[in-house]
């Protein structure tokens, strides 16, 4: 009888539209269309307004009935999920017809954490809610519609399955462990879900408990054994038992030919095997092939992209990074990649209007806001035509110092006076497998040189002009992997370190080795081996280099000059903020011994330390300092150099840092 009224109320309403000509937009609601906009009030009166919601990356629509256990089961299996997890950026709206009492007690007996809408504007027809309940739209960003369920049971279990493989695709790895479990807790038999949680584990690192999972879907009958097996391919590559996977993946291919992903998972384990071609052969199998998952599918247009990339093929990588896009509109390294086929063309407009949709996305991803950052300051610099004409001039000259051999200063008399510390990253060197992302050299380099200059000690030659340079020169990556090479490049731009290094790529990660190399002497001061694990924050790793870096800086090139002059309790020195002193900065004043004749040999010992002073006001060519004691008066050209042991016994770079202050630094080519 219900049933009837609703079927009667809903005719009368669509007629009503008819005879009013109001184009409200009925039609059939599908994957890939724009969600249509509404505007509905809650049980307080506060508006929710969908066109607001457009930055949202994901926003769950759930139309239901108050009065209906079955259609509320799905909304109250979020809820819970919502309440446990209040990080998980779940937001749902349920949105139903009933009256505001009926609401209101509902809402009382539940106490959702949802906001639940009372619609009064026909909204339910706009979504072909009003006969079938319940029905959920899953909308992503710009309010795409990427699924749409109707009914409840089986279908609100397939919805749940899904939204969990959203969460994975977001990287969500909890959150679609949990919606995992519900499901599995209803339906033990649900091989999806079961699936869904192993990737998450693997994606977590979790790989024990990913291997756990796998083998016990391996060991049942028909399409539990063969979803078992592909995810045993996976995690046996991620351990690093390429044969083992390899073997498995045969056998997978051999029973379910039109499976897709152990090809992308092959794909890799090939490239890193330097066998490029069979390894293009696998990726292209593994677009081609129908059966896999979402998250998997758009895995195997990114590899194959990323390939195509890396041969100079961008147009055909941006291709598939669209199409990675659109089977799975989470995917950010798909997005971000496709920013730096157009970097590498020069497009910068293109490159960060890329990145800028990547942001979208996670407005905290690393990769993508230095990348943008670095494609703004080329697009300005592209706009400032002074600018870009005094580089161009640069570059030239610094060609030919590098062509001619020419010294990059004069002859410096003074030897005890510190220099500016002019530091200068060169391209890493990329080996190992082919990462699902592109640019991890590019952000290193273009992230640890923002945090040296800021802490005023260091200046980082600009990234543009090394990479004019390079241009200009000819050079490649394979020609900075000869240490002659990158000595000589260091020289030419006036640096006094280096720093180079490789990315090897694992299955489970990144190896980075990190060298730092004194021009003029040729000695490595410093080398970093760290292993950046794929889930690891980028953020911390990076903050944490620079840490190592600054701290080798201070401790291997401490600041030395000269008292100028010395008046009272204060005196200056020629030394300023160009070199890299702060506020609070300690120098010992030293004063030469006397040779000591030992066997007709003169022998000579440390200078003798007769003053402690630190630095109370800073210039760019000089500093004062006050005098924190002394033995004897101070004079001109009494030679300073600074207390480390001061930044040794603080532990840490971060508190020298924090206690001392950050200042910007620009990078100035010595003449």
């Amino acid at each position: 009888m219900r049933l009837i009224s609703r079927l009667l109320t809903s005719v009368a309403m669509v007629m009503t539209v008819i005879i009013s000509g109001t184009n409200v937009g009925y039609g059939q609601i599908t994957p890939g269309q724009t969600a249509p906009v509404f505007s509905l009030k809650d049980l307080k009166g506060g508006t929710h307004d969908l066109s607001l919601m457009k930055d949202q990356p994901m926003i769950i629509l759930y139309f239901f009935d108050v009065e209906s256990r079955p259609s509320q089961e799905g909304l109250l299996s979020l809820d819970q999920l919502a309440k446990r997890y209040e990080d998980a950026d779940l937001i749902v709206w349920g949105i139903t017809l009933s009256s505001k009492k009926k609401v209101a007690d509902f809402v009382a007996r539940t106490n959702t954490s949802f906001p639940v809408l009372l619609d009064k504007s026909a909204v339910s027809d706009l979504y072909q809610a009003r006969l079938i309940l319940p029905t959920v739209c899953i909308l992503g960003p710009e309010l795409k519609v990427l699924d749409y369920f109707q009914g409840g049971g089986k279908t609100t279990e397939i919805m749940l399955v899904r939204l969990a493989e959203r969460k994975l695709q977001r990287k969500q790895t909890m959150l679609a462990k949990a919606i995992s479990d519900e499901v599995v807790k209803k339906n033990p038999q649900n091989l999806e879900a079961r699936t869904v949680k192993g990737y998450a584990a693997l994606k977590e690192g979790n790989l024990n408990e990913a291997e756990e999972i796998f083998h016990n879907l391996s060991q049942k009958k028909g399409p539990a054994e063969l979803l078992g097996k592909e995810g045993l391919v996976a995690v046996y590559a991620q351990k690093g038992e390429p044969e083992k996977a390899l073997v498995l993946a045969e056998e997978v291919e051999q029973k379910a030919p039109d499976r897709g992903y152990v090809h992308v998972v092959k794909g890799d384990l090939l490239y890193s095997q330097n066998k490029k071609a069979e390894a293009e052969a696998e990726y292209k199998k593994g677009v081609q092939k129908k059966m896999a998952a979402l998250y998997q599918k758009a895995v195997a247009h990114n590899q194959l992209g990323r390939l195509y990339a890396s041969m100079g093929k961008y147009q055909g990588a941006r291709e598939l990074y669209d199409q990675a896009v659109a089977i799975d509109p989470y995917y950010i390294e798909a997005t971000s990649n496709k920013g730096i086929t157009y970097e590498k063309e020069g497009k910068w407009d293109k490159a960060l209007e890329a990145y800028r949709q990547a942001l979208v996305l996670d407005k905290n991803d690393t990769f993508a806001s230095v990348l943008a950052k670095k494609a703004q300051k080329m697009i300005a610099l592209q706009k400032d035509v002074a600018q870009k004409k005094r580089i161009d001039k640069l570059v030239k000259e610094l060609a030919d110092r590098y062509r001619s051999q020419k010294k990059s200063r004069a002859r410096i008399k003074d030897t005890w006076t510190s220099r500016p510390m002019v530091l200068s990253f060169v391209d890493f060197q990329e080996k190992g497998g082919l990462a699902e992302r592109d640019g991890l050299s590019m952000v290193l380099t273009t992230q640890l040189a923002d945090q040296l200059n800021a802490s005023g000690r260091v200046q980082v030659v600009e990234r543009v002009l090394i990479e004019r340079l390079l241009e200009e020169l000819n050079l490649g990556s394979s020609d900075l992997a000869d240490p002659e090479t990158a000595l000589k490049l260091g020289k030419v731009l006036a640096a006094k370190v280096i720093g180079t290094g490789s990315l090897y790529y694992l299955p489970d990660g990144t190896l980075l080795s990190l060298r730092l190399i004194d021009t003029e002497t040729s000695a490595i001061p410093k080398v970093v081996t760290r292993q950046i694990g794929s889930r690891a924050s980028l953020e911390k790793e990076l903050n944490r280099l620079n840490r190592e870096i600054l701290r080798t800086i201070i401790l291997k090139y401490p600041l030395q000059g000269y008292v100028v002059q010395s008046s009272g309790d204060e005196v200056m020195i020629n030394l300023g903020s160009k070199q890299g002193v702060v506020l609070g900065t300690r120098f010992e004043v030293l004063e030469e011994q006397e040779p000591i004749k030992y066997k007709g040999k003169l022998l000579r010992s440390s200078p003798k330390p007769v003053a402690q002073i630190e630095v109370v006001r800073v210039e760019p060519d000089l500093c004062y300092a006050r005098i924190l004691n002394q033995e004897r008066p101070l004079k001109t050209d009494d030679k300073v150099k600074e207390k480390i042991e001061d930044v040794v016994a603080m532990g840490s770079i971060t508190d020298f840092v924090t206690v001392h202050g950050f200042r910007g630094s620009g990078f100035r080519v010595q003449g």
